[in-house]
């Protein structure tokens, strides 16, 4: 991600837990990435604020003072946290609008969205907040969904390859997150027998030369990087996210192979987003506005 110039790192704010994880863990990619870190908070207006011959909305003044506590807050937060790593650019806002509708329009001058999951407790595997989730499938950048959980910043980083244009950019990321980060990268291809009628052996051979040609070059690009190869036959979801297990970072494509430019979200990046316990990147194609 690094040949992007000084686009910034979106995170949305909004004062509850996932916030501040989310925020906390993208002033240390901003930081890592000696890139701006640009914190959002979306003012949404109540409809009852507008009545007849109202010219604009009647703002709760108590309303307004807390969302601006909120990101001057922030700010001081991401400044404390990058600080160890590098000098970090940081601007505040706070925008009317919805969460998504003021988050998707920043993205397509954003180097990286950076959502907080709204996963709780015993479900978190089975609960996303509607923000992430709508960001993850609409934003024209890479969207990066982060659970209010500590992280093991000591695990790999884990890629899910099929050989889509969008598994590439996943590869592309996932590479240079683990060069940054001193962590090993686990790259993952799953099979299925499912309507082929060929050997396993032939299947699990196919896979495996899938896999080395996504990766040829990387190696070279990237020689401090250990690399760990993974080929099952699995769903390819259930498979990386298997392999995820204690991981510090996931990095998926937003859809595969049989995918077309305007789908939003694939099933594995779907099901990736609501499974992991770690952070998640999601590689989206970028606007071409």
């Amino acid at each position: 991600m690094s040949p992007l110039g000084n686009q910034p790192v979106v995170v949305g704010v909004d004062g509850s837990q996932q916030a501040r994880f989310a925020l906390r863990w993208a002033a240390e990619f901003a930081a890592h990435h000696r890139a701006p870190l640009d914190i959002v908070f979306a003012i949404e207006i109540p409809v009852d604020y507008y009545g007849p011959g109202l010219d604009g909305p009647r703002y709760d003044r108590w309303a307004l003072h807390r969302q601006g506590k909120e990101v001057a807050d922030a700010a001081t937060e991401a400044s404390a946290v990058s600080a160890p790593i590098a000098d970090l650019s940081i601007s505040t806002s706070a925008v009317e609008g919805s969460p998504v509708a003021v988050l998707r329009a920043r993205s397509s001058s954003a180097r990286l969205i950076v959502v907080g999951s709204r996963g709780h407790g015993a479900l978190r595997r089975t609960l996303l907040g509607s923000v992430s989730t709508s960001i993850a499938r609409h934003a024209d950048c890479p969207v990066a969904v982060i659970p209010d959980a500590p992280v093991d910043d000591k695990g790999p980083v884990v890629v899910g390859v099929d050989g889509s244009a969008c598994s590439i950019d996943a590869i592309g990321i996932a590479f240079d997150e683990a060069t940054r980060r001193g962590a090993a990268l686990r790259a993952v291809n799953a099979w299925s027998e499912f309507y082929r009628y060929e050997a396993r052996s032939t299947m699990q051979a196919e896979a495996e030369a899938l896999l080395s040609e996504s990766l040829a070059g990387y190696a070279e690009k990237y020689p401090d990087v250990r690399v760990e190869r993974v080929v099952v036959e699995d769903r390819p979801a259930r498979a990386v996210l298997d392999a995820a297990e204690g991981a510090q970072l996931i990095v998926v494509g937003s859809h595969g192979r049989g995918g077309f430019a305007g789908m939003t979200l694939g099933s594995v990046a779907q099901a990736a987003l609501h499974g992991a316990q770690s952070p998640i990147i999601i590689a989206r194609p970028r606007s071409r506005h």
